[in-house]
């Protein structure tokens, strides 16, 4: 098992590693939308915020010598589901291979984010 980390995403804000590789597989922890130089949140809207957490997932991925593409698995946490077509439309400029996802509505995120996004991938 190996650690994965950057210093191109956010660090860690509990007792946890931003991904965890595993033989072929990486595992990521969820990214919410903090900036990774001042920790803080990039955005207001969904839009802005789902495109700061895929930028963060992107660097843990490149981390990992790994890309959106090689995602087979990603889970989504939205604080309203009201926001589900606008992160759509944001998620698919990412995700084009279309891996398994599961998005559900929380009744809240850490740093009061709006959006949090994990993802499993394969080499």
């Amino acid at each position: 098992m190996e650690k994965i980390s950057t210093t191109k995403a956010p660090a860690a804000i509990g007792p946890y590693s931003q991904a965890i590789r595993i033989q072929d597989f990486v595992f990521t922890s969820g990214q919410i939308p903090l900036d990774p130089a001042s920790g803080t949140i990039v955005g207001d809207t969904i839009e802005e915020q789902a495109e700061q957490v895929m930028k963060n997932l992107g660097a843990v991925l490149a981390e990992s010598c790994l890309s959106y593409e090689n995602a087979v698995k990603t889970t989504c946490f939205l604080a309203n589901m009201e926001d589900f077509a606008a992160f759509n439309e944001v998620y698919a400029k990412y995700f084009t291979g279309c891996p398994a996802r599961s998005c559900v509505a929380v009744k809240e995120l850490p740093k009061g984010a709006l959006v949090e996004v994990e993802v499993i991938a394969a080499r």
